[in-house]
């Protein structure tokens, strides 16, 4: 594609345009920009509207816009600066090539090309980048003020005899610590990572007051009063058992008969929590002030995890095919040495199988607040489904999740004053909005949730 081509196409991510060399200082913010993100092209002498408009160039044009780039940027970058005619104009064009040393900043400050505009990072933003470039990632750097002393040598035993058990792994469990560490590559210049203590460490949260998983059970739909609530500290292997276990003390365990068997069916699909709960744990971002957290509710279970998805993943990829994109290598890499993870890319679809086996709905993968939230529903609604209702059909839903069932009469009683066709002409709502199901005829009709 042609100067001419690519202008026509007008400013995008990796394309800007300025009207003259009045505006260099522009130019140099730009090349920040692109240089942090995927490189791109700037045309001087174009006008918003992809006119041609034509620049001035003397014999020490291009010299000089390159000495007011060398000056200004840090690390220095020199871009391909060019003249090129564009309908009988000469235009200049700045090639900017992605940086592999980043953040490059622009007057001591770091750009972010984002859409057709530059965006000045903030201090989340210039840490993420530096991490991705310098390629050491958080859980691989050596924990400050840690030493073999605080790594518990029984929980690296058990881990090595498991390891070999589920991986084969071929490394004595015999052997000493400091060695194992370094087999299993959680020694950074002799010291513990940040993984090796998260892993083994006699007292994670010395070092990480953060990285402890925080348990709730609420009474109704809401997170405002609490029937039960523990924070897990220790290893975040201990502290995935834990969770679990907690989980299954406030859902229910139903019990039938299958033939001459008995068979114990949990309230929610054990495996898929558990899956929720290891990623949590895995893959939270455990350099952000906040705890991953296990919320239940009367119509559902919540995971919310550290931090949102590791870039370029969106929620609506995990329901896909998709990569394994980790935040935590290390952690990833120990955890999936004992079969707690797999490392492809499937867990997410895993729980949505194991949720649609149990007869449930998918569940809700999202980031709210800054956070990732894995929602487990009993039910088919969501609460974006419940906002739209009216107070009465509010009222009947929480009746429902409490007694299971509800007929017209007990409809008015929680509701008062409204009549007999008001209560009907609701419930019928509610069935055409496929929440609840009818059963019944006419006097002995009640209304059950889907």
């Amino acid at each position: 594609m042609n100067t001419a081509e690519l202008i026509n196409r007008g400013e995008s991510e990796n394309t800007e345009f300025k009207t003259s060399l009045a505006e260099w200082r522009d130019v140099v913010e730009t090349i920040s920009a692109f240089s942090n993100r995927n490189g791109g092209l700037i045309f001087i002498g174009v006008g918003d509207d992809c006119d041609i408009i034509g620049v001035d160039c003397g014999k020490n044009t291009i010299e000089k816009l390159a000495n007011q780039i060398k000056q200004n940027t840090d690390p220095v970058i020199y871009p391909s600066v060019r003249i090129e005619e564009v309908d009988e104009k000469p235009v200049l064009v700045v090639d900017v090539g992605e940086c592999e040393q980043k953040p490059v900043l622009a007057f001591g400050k770091p750009f972010m090309r984002v859409g057709k505009s530059n965006q000045k990072l903030g201090y989340e933003g210039i840490r993420s980048l530096a991490i991705k470039t310098s390629k050491v990632y958080w859980d691989g750097r050596p924990c400050e003020g840690a030493d073999l002393d605080d790594i518990d040598e029984d929980k690296v035993r058990w881990f090595l005899k498991r390891a070999k058990y589920e991986r084969r792994l071929e490394l004595d469990q015999d052997i000493p610590v400091r060695e194992s560490l370094e087999k299993l590559k959680l020694l950074n210049e002799g010291i513990p990572t940040n993984a090796a203590i998260l892993l083994f460490g006699m007292d994670p949260q010395r070092f990480f007051f953060q990285s402890e998983t925080r348990c709730a059970r609420f009474k109704g739909l809401k997170p405002l009063e609490f029937i039960d609530m523990k924070v897990f500290g220790r290893d975040i292997i201990a502290q995935r058992d834990d969770a679990l276990e907690f989980v299954k003390e406030h859902i229910r365990l139903h019990a039938q008969i299958s033939g001459t068997e008995r068979v114990e069916r949990w309230e929610y699909p054990i495996e898929a929590i558990r899956e929720a709960i290891t990623n949590a744990i895995c893959h939270r971002d455990y350099e952000i002030a906040s705890n991953t957290q296990i919320r239940i509710f009367d119509d559902r279970v919540e995971v919310w995890g550290c931090g949102l998805l590791p870039e370029p993943l969106i929620p609506g990829d995990l329901r896909g095919e998709h990569k394994s994109i980790l935040r935590n290598p290390s952690v990833a890499e120990c955890l999936f040495l004992i079969k707690f993870i797999e490392q492809w890319g499937t867990g997410t679809n895993r729980m949505i199988e194991r949720c649609l086996d149990h007869g449930m709905p998918e569940p809700l993968f999202d980031e709210v607040a800054g956070d990732f939230v894995v929602t487990f529903r009993k039910y088919s609604f969501t609460d974006e489904v419940l906002n739209e209702l009216n107070e009465r059909q509010q009222n009947a839903i929480e009746y429902l999740l409490e007694h299971k069932k509800i007929t017209n009469r007990e409809y008015r009683e929680i509701n008062p004053d409204i009549s007999e066709r008001t209560a009907l002409n609701d419930l019928n709502e509610l069935v055409h909005k496929n929440m609840v199901a009818a059963k019944g005829e006419k006097k002995h009709r009640y209304y059950i949730l889907r």
